[in-house]
This record gives C-alpha cells, structure tokens and sequence, in this order.
C-alpha cells in the first residue's frame, strides 16, 4: 500500500514518472546490512542504476565495493569516483578494455570476470593493441611519472557455477535449476583455470565469485505444492553448495592469494550469511524490494521504487485506462513479470490486453473514485530495469519531493 504521505507529495506532478521512497530505501540499508550478520556487502548496481542511488548505499558502513554489470557501466561508475568494482559478467567489449588500460587507475580498482582460458586471450590482446596504438604517449608518461606510467596488470576473478542439479551424478546437468552461467563447477575445473591465470605474468587472480540464484532469486512463499518443492530445493541446494563451495575455495587459495570471495543475493542471505566460506556478499534489488520480493518467507523489506501512470481515459463502468505501463520484467513470460499495481486497491489487468506499451486498461472496484487525470501507482517486478524507462526518479520523504537522482539512461550511459 503507497502511504497518504508519499501520494501527497506527487499531486500536480506531470506524469509518467519514477519515484523512489527515500525513507524506505534507508530502512532497507540498514536491513539487509543486518541480515548480512557482518559481511560487507558488495553494492550490485545493475539492480538500481542509479548513480546516486549507488552511492548513498556504499556511504553505509555495511557496503564495501561494487558488482557491476558490464564493463561500460564499471568504467563510467569509475570515472565518477567509485573504486573496488567487480564486472560481475565476462566482457568480449575490446574497445571497452582498451580503454580501462588506458585509464588511470582503471586497471587497479576493476576486476574483470571470467570462466575460461579464451576470456584470458581476448584480455590479452586487447591490452597489446593498446598498448601499440598508445606506445608514444605510454613512454612519454613513464619518463615523466615516477610511477612508470599506466598499470599493464588486470585483476581477474573466477564465476563459479552455484546452479543446483539434480540427481547430477546420473543426469549431469540436464536437470539444473538455477542460471546457466559458468562451465566451472567443481575443483579440478576452478584449479585448471586458476593455474591458467596464474601462468600470465601480467593477471592477478584476486576473487572468486558464486551467485545461487535458485536460492536468491527464487520466490518460495505460498502453501501450493509448487512452492513446497522450491522450499525443499532451497534446502538441499544451500547444504549441496556450502561443501562443493568450501571445496573449490580451499583448492584454489593453495594457488593464489584471495583477496574477496563474493557469493550470495537479496533473497539469499539466511543461507550465504552464515555458511562460513564467503567473504562478502552482493546485494542491489532489496534496496528497491520490488514486486517480485513479494513472494519470499525469509525477509520482508519496504517497497521503495515505483512508477505512476496519469489516468487517460474512463472506457466503460468500472474500467479505466492508465497511459502507457507496460514495463514488463525480464525472465521466464508469466503473470509474475507484470508490474504490481500498488494504488489504489482493488484494481486489476485486463485478461485480454494486460500492461501495455501504450496504455493499460485496469478494472475493479478500485476504479470507482479515480478521474482522468489521478495517478495510480506501480511497482516494476525487477528493481534495475525500472530505471531504463525513466531519466530520473524523483526521490521523496514524507510528503515532499526533496531532489532528483538521474538514472543510467539520464546520465546518457548505453550498457
């Protein structure tokens, strides 16, 4: 439910527009640092987008650090001040990486991702066209920094599958729940990579990462027997990586000096927080709690983002037509991909037409007081990709809007 208070303070606001809670997201700070029982929590930026957004976490003592997205994002939130990124996904962007090693300070404070030997070579070579295409400003530098110019060292980490797959020693992994994302999964594969990383003169090895969306991502509230299996899946699957996880952890620290170990999400911090082999844990959507965290038994945080959409059009009793609203969430096509509907109560999608990209027929008892023109208000399922929508929220406390926070798409970044 949106609060009297936070309705009042967008009247004769033009709208569409986003809006960001500014009490709720502090509250939800302070919460997830203490669900983090004392690990710092490494900022996932892709899940607020938001430039200032990421900064008022990282000023929480609870923060350390950021997980980004892509490394245009890291670069850009580089050039802005922010240190001690992690590209949480393998880049193929040349041009991007031959720009981090011509930034200063870039290579020191981004650590690159990867999962194979081939993300080593294509790092490589971009850095050896840079350096050919740079060579007279390079030693220019050198001669006159005592600091013998940009850093030709990258720090690298290693993803981690954290999927759960079942019966995996019958079926391998045709049955996995959880994201596809690295091919490295147990010791023998994280310690042939490692030493691949290791033989480069130039790449430290400074992290590992493991992310258990089926843990993390994963709603389990609600008595059906679908979401009795998800609750017993979490369960084995978070007793299942905390040994295969200890395992990898151990056999890799023999090789190299580890600086961080990430793992862990919003949705996972019981389990992550206290299974003993992370060193941080990584969070952004819980600051938003989106429509999606809904659905979760163990946490519940305030809802701090939202889009209002004017009310266009008065269709026939008991309908009304909302301007545009079709925000649709990424994943699997489903109900739970729509945008909630948080004010007023009583309203609902039409079968036929659901959230459009123009305009978004909603119908109930809610539709009653609502005139052409009043505002109904939205929760985006997934908290990020609200911001793609949207220049700026407009940031609220109270009753007053108290500032504007641009987006990645205000700021003009394309990742």
């Amino acid at each position: 439910m949106v609060s009297r208070e936070l309705r009042h303070a967008l009247r004769g606001v033009e709208a569409p527009q986003a809006v960001l809670d500014l009490d709720a997201f502090d509250a939800n700070v302070t919460a997830l640092a203490e669900r983090a029982r004392g690990l710092p929590i490494r900022v996932a930026s892709k899940s607020l987008r938001t430039p200032s957004a990421i900064d008022r976490a990282l000023a929480h003592p609870g923060y350390s650090g950021v997980l980004a997205f892509s490394l245009p994002e890291a670069l850009a939130l580089h050039a802005r001040g922010v240190r001690d990124i992690v590209v949480g996904y393998p880049t193929v962007d040349t041009l991007s990486l031959k720009l981090m090693f011509a930034e200063v300070g870039a290579a020191e404070n981004i650590t690159l991702m990867i999962d194979s030997p081939t993300h080593l070579d294509i790092i490589d070579r971009a850095r050896t066209e840079q350096q050919t295409q740079s060579e007279g400003q390079i030693q220019a530098e050198e001669q006159s920094r005592p600091n013998g110019g940009q850093s030709r060292r990258v720090r690298v980490c290693l993803d981690i599958d954290a999927s759960y797959r079942l019966g995996e020693g019958t079926l391998g992994s045709r049955v996995q729940i959880g994201a596809r994302r690295s091919p490295i999964r147990d010791e023998a594969s994280a310690v042939e990579l490692a030493r691949h990383v290791i033989a480069r003169p130039e790449v430290d090895l400074v992290g590992l990462m493991s992310y258990e969306g089926q843990i993390a991502g994963t709603a389990d509230a609600g008595a059906s027997a679908r979401q009795t299996v998800v609750r017993a899946m979490q369960k084995r699957s978070a007793a299942e990586l905390k040994v295969r996880r200890r395992h990898i952890i151990d056999a890799v620290r023999e090789l190299a000096d580890l600086e961080f170990v990430n793992g862990g999400g919003t949705g996972s911090f019981e389990s992550s927080a206290v299974e003993g082999t992370l060193t941080e844990l990584a969070a952004g959507s819980g600051l938003f709690s989106p429509g999606l965290f809904d659905g979760y038994t163990r946490f519940r945080h305030e809802a701090a983002a939202y889009f209002v959409g004017p009310v266009v059009r008065r269709p026939g009793p008991g309908w009304v037509t909302v301007f545009k609203g079709g925000f649709i969430a990424s994943g699997v096509p489903g109900p739970d991909r729509v945008p909630t509907i948080a004010w007023p109560p009583g309203l609902d999608y039409s079968g036929l037409e659901g959230a459009g990209e123009v305009q978004t027929p909603l119908t109930g008892p809610g539709t009653e007081d609502l005139r052409i023109g009043d505002l109904v208000w939205f929760r985006h399922a997934k908290a990020g990709e609200l911001a793609e929508h949207f220049n700026e929220f407009l940031v609220v406390s109270g009753s007053e809007i108290i500032d504007t926070w641009s987006t990645y798409r205000g700021e003009g970044w394309v990742l």
